[in-house]
Protein backbone atom coordinates (compact mmCIF):
# COMPACT_ATOMS: atom_id res chain seq x y z
CA UNK A 1 0.00 0.00 0.00
CA UNK A 2 1.49 3.51 -0.83
CA UNK A 3 1.81 5.21 2.44
CA UNK A 4 1.85 8.63 -0.01
CA UNK A 5 -1.89 7.88 -1.25
CA UNK A 6 -2.77 7.08 2.14
CA UNK A 7 -1.34 9.94 3.70
CA UNK A 8 -3.36 11.70 1.03
CA UNK A 9 -6.57 10.25 1.99
CA UNK A 10 -6.01 11.42 5.37
CA UNK A 11 -5.47 15.04 4.60
CA UNK A 12 -8.61 15.19 2.21
CA UNK A 13 -10.63 13.38 5.02
CA UNK A 14 -9.60 16.01 7.65
CA UNK A 15 -9.91 18.43 5.59
CA UNK A 16 -13.57 18.20 3.28
CA UNK A 17 -11.67 19.34 0.14
CA UNK A 18 -9.47 18.34 -1.89
CA UNK A 19 -7.86 21.63 -3.11
CA UNK A 20 -6.84 22.34 0.49
CA UNK A 21 -5.23 19.29 0.71
CA UNK A 22 -3.32 19.28 -1.98
CA UNK A 23 -2.55 23.12 -0.60
CA UNK A 24 -1.87 21.23 2.78
CA UNK A 25 0.74 18.82 1.04
CA UNK A 26 2.32 21.09 -1.28
CA UNK A 27 0.83 19.05 -4.20
CA UNK A 28 -1.39 19.84 -7.02
CA UNK A 29 -4.68 19.02 -7.05
CA UNK A 30 -4.47 16.35 -9.67
CA UNK A 31 -1.84 14.63 -8.01
CA UNK A 32 -4.09 14.65 -4.66
CA UNK A 33 -7.05 12.89 -7.51
CA UNK A 34 -4.52 10.81 -8.79
CA UNK A 35 -3.18 9.49 -5.58
CA UNK A 36 -6.61 8.90 -3.98
CA UNK A 37 -7.45 7.13 -7.27
CA UNK A 38 -4.99 5.11 -6.88
CA UNK A 39 -6.00 3.91 -3.24
CA UNK A 40 -9.46 3.46 -4.21
CA UNK A 41 -7.94 1.41 -7.41
CA UNK A 42 -5.55 -0.71 -4.49
CA UNK A 43 -8.71 -1.23 -1.79
CA UNK A 44 -11.17 -1.48 -4.66
CA UNK A 45 -13.72 0.67 -3.26
CA UNK A 46 -14.69 4.37 -3.28
CA UNK A 47 -13.69 6.17 -0.91
CA UNK A 48 -15.26 9.94 -1.40
CA UNK A 49 -18.32 11.40 -3.29
CA UNK A 50 -17.93 14.42 -4.51
CA UNK A 51 -20.80 17.06 -3.11
CA UNK A 52 -21.42 20.50 -3.12
CA UNK A 53 -19.62 21.11 0.31
CA UNK A 54 -16.64 19.19 -0.70
CA UNK A 55 -15.01 15.80 -0.88
CA UNK A 56 -17.47 13.62 1.68
CA UNK A 57 -16.54 9.66 2.81
CA UNK A 58 -18.19 6.83 1.59
CA UNK A 59 -19.20 4.70 4.09
CA UNK A 60 -15.94 2.58 3.08
CA UNK A 61 -13.96 5.84 3.47
CA UNK A 62 -15.57 5.97 6.76
CA UNK A 63 -14.58 2.12 7.86
CA UNK A 64 -10.83 3.08 6.17
CA UNK A 65 -9.66 6.12 7.99
CA UNK A 66 -9.25 4.97 11.44
CA UNK A 67 -6.76 2.27 10.06
CA UNK A 68 -4.82 4.91 7.54
CA UNK A 69 -4.64 7.44 10.58
CA UNK A 70 -2.70 4.45 12.51
CA UNK A 71 -0.38 3.31 9.08
CA UNK A 72 0.98 6.63 9.09
CA UNK A 73 1.40 6.27 12.74
CA UNK A 74 3.35 3.40 12.52
CA UNK A 75 5.23 4.73 9.55
CA UNK A 76 6.93 7.73 11.71
CA UNK A 77 7.33 5.07 14.75
CA UNK A 78 9.55 3.01 12.20
CA UNK A 79 11.42 5.64 10.77
CA UNK A 80 12.09 7.44 14.16
CA UNK A 81 13.26 3.77 15.35
CA UNK A 82 16.40 4.27 13.39
CA UNK A 83 16.49 8.03 12.60
CA UNK A 84 19.79 9.66 14.36
CA UNK A 85 19.05 11.63 17.47
CA UNK A 86 15.99 9.83 17.57
CA UNK A 87 17.00 6.11 18.30
CA UNK A 88 19.11 4.58 21.34
CA UNK A 89 23.04 4.25 21.03
CA UNK A 90 23.97 1.18 20.13
CA UNK A 91 27.29 -0.05 21.72
CA UNK A 92 29.00 -3.58 22.21
CA UNK A 93 30.54 -5.06 24.93
CA UNK A 94 32.19 -7.80 25.65
CA UNK A 95 30.31 -9.18 28.57
CA UNK A 96 27.71 -7.78 31.16
CA UNK A 97 30.43 -7.37 34.09
CA UNK A 98 33.52 -6.32 32.04
CA UNK A 99 35.67 -3.27 32.11
CA UNK A 100 34.04 -1.98 29.04
CA UNK A 101 30.22 -2.24 30.52
CA UNK A 102 31.69 -0.35 33.42
CA UNK A 103 33.02 2.34 31.04
CA UNK A 104 28.98 2.18 29.52
CA UNK A 105 27.66 2.68 33.45
CA UNK A 106 30.06 5.59 33.98
CA UNK A 107 28.99 7.25 30.65
CA UNK A 108 25.31 6.44 31.59
CA UNK A 109 25.71 8.46 35.25
CA UNK A 110 27.52 10.89 33.40
CA UNK A 111 25.14 11.94 30.61
CA UNK A 112 21.34 9.80 31.46
CA UNK A 113 20.21 11.91 29.10
CA UNK A 114 21.80 9.75 26.18
CA UNK A 115 19.15 6.56 25.36
CA UNK A 116 21.39 3.15 25.44
CA UNK A 117 21.19 0.20 23.70
CA UNK A 118 23.93 -2.32 24.98
CA UNK A 119 24.62 -5.71 23.55
CA UNK A 120 27.07 -8.66 23.61
CA UNK A 121 28.65 -10.07 20.10
CA UNK A 122 31.03 -12.87 20.21
CA UNK A 123 34.30 -11.20 18.20
CA UNK A 124 35.91 -8.59 16.65
CA UNK A 125 34.62 -9.65 12.94
CA UNK A 126 31.16 -9.55 14.37
CA UNK A 127 31.52 -6.35 15.82
CA UNK A 128 33.12 -4.88 12.80
CA UNK A 129 30.61 -6.21 10.15
CA UNK A 130 27.68 -4.64 12.76
CA UNK A 131 29.36 -1.05 12.54
CA UNK A 132 29.81 -1.19 9.11
CA UNK A 133 26.11 -2.44 8.65
CA UNK A 134 24.54 0.15 10.94
CA UNK A 135 23.49 -2.79 13.32
CA UNK A 136 25.24 -0.80 16.10
CA UNK A 137 27.27 2.40 16.48
CA UNK A 138 30.46 1.32 18.42
CA UNK A 139 32.27 -1.70 20.23
CA UNK A 140 35.00 -2.06 22.49
CA UNK A 141 37.67 -4.55 21.29
CA UNK A 142 41.21 -4.80 20.92
CA UNK A 143 42.47 -3.80 17.90
CA UNK A 144 45.14 -4.81 15.45
CA UNK A 145 45.26 -8.06 16.47
CA UNK A 146 46.61 -10.59 13.77
CA UNK A 147 44.13 -11.26 11.47
CA UNK A 148 41.89 -8.63 12.69
CA UNK A 149 43.09 -5.94 10.45
CA UNK A 150 40.04 -3.26 10.60
CA UNK A 151 38.97 -1.69 7.04
CA UNK A 152 39.35 1.79 6.35
CA UNK A 153 35.69 3.26 7.39
CA UNK A 154 36.14 2.36 10.59
CA UNK A 155 38.36 4.03 12.77
CA UNK A 156 39.25 3.50 16.36
CA UNK A 157 40.54 4.53 19.65
CA UNK A 158 42.49 3.02 22.57
CA UNK A 159 40.38 3.98 25.51
CA UNK A 160 41.19 1.52 28.35
CA UNK A 161 44.46 0.34 29.31
CA UNK A 162 43.16 -2.62 31.99
CA UNK A 163 45.55 -4.35 34.34
CA UNK A 164 45.45 -7.80 35.01
CA UNK A 165 45.45 -9.74 38.08
CA UNK A 166 45.93 -13.25 39.36
CA UNK A 167 42.95 -14.52 40.86
CA UNK A 168 43.92 -17.76 42.60
CA UNK A 169 42.09 -19.95 45.30
CA UNK A 170 42.61 -20.11 49.29
CA UNK A 171 45.56 -23.26 49.04
CA UNK A 172 47.29 -22.00 45.68
CA UNK A 173 51.11 -21.43 46.46
CA UNK A 174 50.75 -17.65 45.46
CA UNK A 175 47.19 -17.22 47.38
CA UNK A 176 48.76 -14.84 50.12
CA UNK A 177 51.13 -13.26 47.78
CA UNK A 178 50.42 -9.11 47.80
CA UNK A 179 51.36 -8.97 44.06
CA UNK A 180 53.82 -11.69 42.04
CA UNK A 181 55.70 -10.92 39.19
CA UNK A 182 55.86 -11.81 35.81
CA UNK A 183 58.16 -14.33 36.13
CA UNK A 184 56.40 -15.81 39.17
CA UNK A 185 53.92 -16.96 37.34
CA UNK A 186 56.67 -19.39 35.21
CA UNK A 187 55.74 -23.03 35.39
CA UNK A 188 52.04 -22.28 37.51
CA UNK A 189 49.54 -23.44 35.73
CA UNK A 190 46.73 -20.58 35.07
CA UNK A 191 43.43 -22.16 33.20
CA UNK A 192 41.25 -20.14 30.98
CA UNK A 193 38.81 -21.86 29.01
CA UNK A 194 37.28 -18.94 27.93
CA UNK A 195 39.95 -17.98 25.57
CA UNK A 196 38.42 -19.08 21.40
CA UNK A 197 41.02 -19.47 19.00
CA UNK A 198 41.04 -16.47 15.97
CA UNK A 199 39.46 -14.00 18.37
CA UNK A 200 41.65 -11.07 19.62
CA UNK A 201 41.51 -11.85 23.22
CA UNK A 202 43.35 -15.38 21.81
CA UNK A 203 45.67 -13.52 19.89
CA UNK A 204 46.68 -11.44 23.64
CA UNK A 205 47.35 -14.76 25.62
CA UNK A 206 49.16 -16.07 22.83
CA UNK A 207 51.45 -12.80 22.75
CA UNK A 208 51.74 -12.87 26.27
CA UNK A 209 52.95 -16.65 26.71
CA UNK A 210 55.70 -16.43 23.88
CA UNK A 211 56.47 -13.17 25.72
CA UNK A 212 56.89 -14.29 29.20
CA UNK A 213 56.62 -18.35 28.90
CA UNK A 214 53.90 -18.79 31.12
CA UNK A 215 51.75 -21.87 30.95
CA UNK A 216 47.79 -20.80 30.14
CA UNK A 217 45.95 -23.65 29.52
CA UNK A 218 42.32 -23.64 27.80
CA UNK A 219 41.45 -26.76 27.76
CA UNK A 220 37.99 -28.19 29.11
CA UNK A 221 34.40 -26.42 28.15
CA UNK A 222 33.71 -23.19 28.87
CA UNK A 223 30.93 -23.52 31.44
CA UNK A 224 30.97 -19.97 32.41
CA UNK A 225 32.24 -17.70 35.32
CA UNK A 226 30.22 -19.02 37.59
CA UNK A 227 32.16 -22.79 36.70
CA UNK A 228 35.52 -21.27 36.60
CA UNK A 229 35.34 -19.53 40.02
CA UNK A 230 34.56 -22.62 41.62
CA UNK A 231 37.27 -24.53 40.10
CA UNK A 232 39.39 -22.34 41.15
CA UNK A 233 38.33 -22.06 44.60
CA UNK A 234 38.66 -26.00 44.42
CA UNK A 235 42.01 -26.15 42.67
CA UNK A 236 44.97 -25.91 44.71
CA UNK A 237 47.29 -26.04 41.31
CA UNK A 238 44.76 -24.16 39.26
CA UNK A 239 45.15 -20.00 38.73
CA UNK A 240 43.10 -17.61 36.68
CA UNK A 241 43.69 -14.18 34.84
CA UNK A 242 40.82 -11.93 34.89
CA UNK A 243 40.92 -7.77 34.59
CA UNK A 244 41.42 -5.31 37.02
CA UNK A 245 37.60 -4.15 36.72
CA UNK A 246 36.45 -6.78 35.82
CA UNK A 247 33.06 -7.37 38.20
CA UNK A 248 32.70 -10.97 39.10
CA UNK A 249 31.11 -11.94 42.64
CA UNK A 250 31.52 -15.21 44.21
CA UNK A 251 30.47 -17.00 47.52
CA UNK A 252 32.16 -15.75 50.80
CA UNK A 253 33.42 -19.43 51.33
CA UNK A 254 35.46 -19.42 47.63
CA UNK A 255 37.93 -17.65 49.98
CA UNK A 256 39.48 -16.32 46.41
CA UNK A 257 42.46 -13.71 46.33
CA UNK A 258 42.82 -11.40 43.55
CA UNK A 259 46.50 -10.52 43.00
CA UNK A 260 48.24 -7.82 41.06
CA UNK A 261 50.53 -8.60 38.66
CA UNK A 262 54.12 -6.49 38.45
CA UNK A 263 57.33 -6.21 36.77
CA UNK A 264 55.76 -5.64 33.73
CA UNK A 265 51.93 -5.38 34.68
CA UNK A 266 50.14 -6.76 31.56
CA UNK A 267 47.58 -4.76 30.39
CA UNK A 268 44.24 -5.66 28.35
CA UNK A 269 43.97 -2.77 25.94
CA UNK A 270 40.06 -1.90 25.18
CA UNK A 271 40.10 0.72 22.14
CA UNK A 272 36.32 1.84 21.02
CA UNK A 273 35.89 0.95 17.11
CA UNK A 274 32.85 2.96 14.93
CA UNK A 275 31.99 3.72 11.21
CA UNK A 276 33.99 6.51 10.39
CA UNK A 277 30.37 8.18 8.61
CA UNK A 278 28.48 7.39 11.55
CA UNK A 279 26.14 10.19 11.74
CA UNK A 280 24.73 9.52 15.49
CA UNK A 281 24.55 13.00 17.40
CA UNK A 282 25.61 10.84 21.06
CA UNK A 283 28.85 9.08 19.49
CA UNK A 284 30.87 12.10 19.66
CA UNK A 285 29.59 12.73 23.30
CA UNK A 286 30.87 9.19 24.24
CA UNK A 287 33.91 9.57 22.62
CA UNK A 288 34.73 12.86 24.34
CA UNK A 289 33.52 10.86 27.91
CA UNK A 290 36.29 7.93 27.29
CA UNK A 291 38.91 10.09 26.21
CA UNK A 292 38.74 12.14 29.35
CA UNK A 293 38.76 9.30 31.36
CA UNK A 294 41.70 7.79 29.18
CA UNK A 295 43.52 10.64 29.86
CA UNK A 296 44.71 9.79 33.46
CA UNK A 297 46.07 6.65 32.60
CA UNK A 298 49.67 5.88 33.25
CA UNK A 299 51.58 3.68 30.42
CA UNK A 300 54.85 2.69 32.73
CA UNK A 301 55.25 -0.15 34.12
CA UNK A 302 53.13 -2.20 31.80
CA UNK A 303 52.89 -4.74 28.81
CA UNK A 304 50.68 -4.62 25.62
CA UNK A 305 51.26 -6.74 22.48
CA UNK A 306 52.92 -5.05 19.70
CA UNK A 307 50.44 -4.78 17.63
CA UNK A 308 48.29 -2.84 20.37
CA UNK A 309 46.63 0.03 18.90
CA UNK A 310 48.93 3.52 20.00
CA UNK A 311 47.69 6.07 22.13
Amino acid sequence: MDLEAVRTFVAVAESGRFQRAAADLSITQQAVSKRVAALEGTLGVRLFTRAARGAELTIDGQAFLPHARELLRVAERAGASVRPGRRPLRVDVLASRSAQSGLMRAFHRAHPDVELDVVMLHDIEAATAAVRSGAIDASFRAVNAPGHPLPEDVAAVRVLDEPLQLLTGPAHALAHARSVTVAELTGHRIWMPGIAPGTEWGAYYDDLVAEFGLTIEVTGPNFGSDALLDTIADTPALATFMGEHSRLIWPAGHGLRRIPVTDPTPVYPHSLIWHRDNPHPALPTLRTHLATAAAGQDAGGTWTPGWTLPR
